[in-house]
């Protein structure tokens, strides 16, 4: 069974994160740049919250509000799920999918060392039953002995 620190591994364990006082606008380039959808909200090294391209779409663009004026502080979810890096990648597809999350940060010790996406989850699990498919293809079409 494959674990979230197998994921990093592959990954890296860049944190993506911004302050709380910051703009909306400067949070979404931010996203922009690191090509990533969403990141982690830090206070004190803390995870306070997290802001995505979701919360953007929903509570500025729907609203009316201006990006260049409103603070992250104001649309952040506060709500942080997280995971310790020996969790399965079974366990957290079923988290976030039943709290409706995309995004993971993973702590070790209390140390944000990562964050995982509902992408690497599904990555993880596709390389996993094609390594299966190729070792049952290997044993089928391979050489018997008998």
């Amino acid at each position: 069974m494959r674990l979230v620190q197998d994921i990093l591994s592959v990954k890296g364990n860049d944190v993506y994160s911004v302050g709380p006082d910051i703009t909306i606008f400067e949070a979404v380039q931010m996203m922009a740049d690191k090509s990533v959808g969403a990141l982690l909200v830090m206070e004190n090294r803390k995870p306070i919250g997290i802001v995505t391209e979701r919360d953007y779409a929903r509570k500025v663009a729907l609203e009316g509000r201006s990006s260049r004026d409103a603070l992250v502080k104001e649309i952040m979810s506060t709500r942080v799920l997280c995971v310790n890096p020996h969790r399965t990648i079974e366990d957290c597809m079923a988290l976030m999918t039943d709290k409706r999350a995309r995004h993971l940060p993973v702590v070790d010790h209390k140390n944000v060392i990562g964050v995982i996406s509902i992408g690497d989850l599904v990555k993880a699990v596709i390389a996993e039953q094609k390594f299966v498919i190729d070792q049952l293809h290997d044993y089928i079409t391979g050489p018997h002995l008998g």
